[in-house]
């Protein structure tokens, strides 16, 4: 068994513009001259930092927020694709006709509205992307209204680079942080 992790270190990740930048402090410590009991640091992060996964909650007010989403949808078969530019509704067919219900996309891509009611209509469990977001970086918010509205789980931040298309098991579970819109998860693709 090989695994591949494929997500962000989260400190050094990409940032949304707008996004909190993540940040990590010591409060106690092992390194001074009379040592602390042990390590301990406090972190502050977006719930959208590095690899994570949106909820409906992010774009919906009464949608379920990140520790309500049903971990079938983000552990399972999945499938990895490599594409470039704007992906059409024919080669979103093509990638889905087998049946795959969890999809990754390797490289610099873009989801259209178009493609995203492709992805509901499939009743695809899950997508995760390597960019920012899903849908065009300037104006992503009707796709994620498209997929969020049918409890597609999102995955965006992801590193692919390393990992060849194919079929692997995919674990991508967000933290149980309750009532929120997001969470930073870490993915791993597992290769049998």
């Amino acid at each position: 068994m090989i695994i591949h992790d494929i997500s962000q270190e989260v400190f050094s990740s990409a940032i949304f513009p707008g996004d909190a930048k993540p940040t990590k402090r010591t409060i106690l410590s092992l390194d001074k001259k009379i040592p602390d009991i042990c390590q301990l640091s406090e972190i502050t992060l977006g719930s959208h930092t590095g690899t994570h996964m949106d909820a409906p909650r992010h774009f919906y007010k009464d949608g379920k927020c990140i520790d309500q989403i049903d971990l079938d949808k983000c552990v399972g078969h999945c499938k990895v694709v490599a594409a470039s530019g704007v992906i059409t509704v024919d080669e979103m067919e093509d990638l889905l006709k087998d049946g795959t219900q969890r999809i990754l996309i390797k490289g610099n891509i873009e989801i259209t509205l178009e493609v995203a009611k492709i992805l509901t209509r499939m009743k695809i469990k899950c997508i995760g992307v390597e960019g920012l977001t899903i849908g065009p970086l300037s104006s992503p918010k009707e796709v994620h209204l498209e997929l969020l509205g049918q409890e597609v789980v999102m995955i965006e931040g992801l590193r692919l680079a390393a990992v060849k298309p194919g079929n692997y098991m995919l674990a991508a579970q967000p933290l149980k942080l309750g009532g929120l819109d997001g969470s930073p998860l870490r993915a791993i693709l597992i290769e049998e």
